[in-house]
């Protein structure tokens, strides 16, 4: 189940062995990068990069399904 405005999915994980059936609940809460950007700030820290997956893709918020983000301190000089 898909709740945006908790930005939460609950899911439930089906497993079925020889024993019978198992069911394994899960539950994520996802941020959005400019959420995520707040938090970083107020840390101290900010945005160094940002890529579209681990093989530093572009990222580009209308089709990029994943991002990688990379946070450094503020008091440090970008290289």
């Amino acid at each position: 189940m898909h709740d945006p405005a908790a930005q939460r999915v609950d899911f439930q994980n089906v497993l079925l062995t020889g024993d019978g059936v198992r069911l394994l609940p899960g539950a994520v809460r996802y941020a959005w990068p400019s959420e995520l950007d707040l938090m970083a700030r107020l840390a101290g820290l900010r945005l160094r990069e940002r890529w579209g997956g681990w093989r530093r893709e572009p990222y580009t918020a209308s089709t990029s399904g994943l991002y990688v983000a990379v946070y450094e301190h503020a008091g440090v000089a970008a290289s």
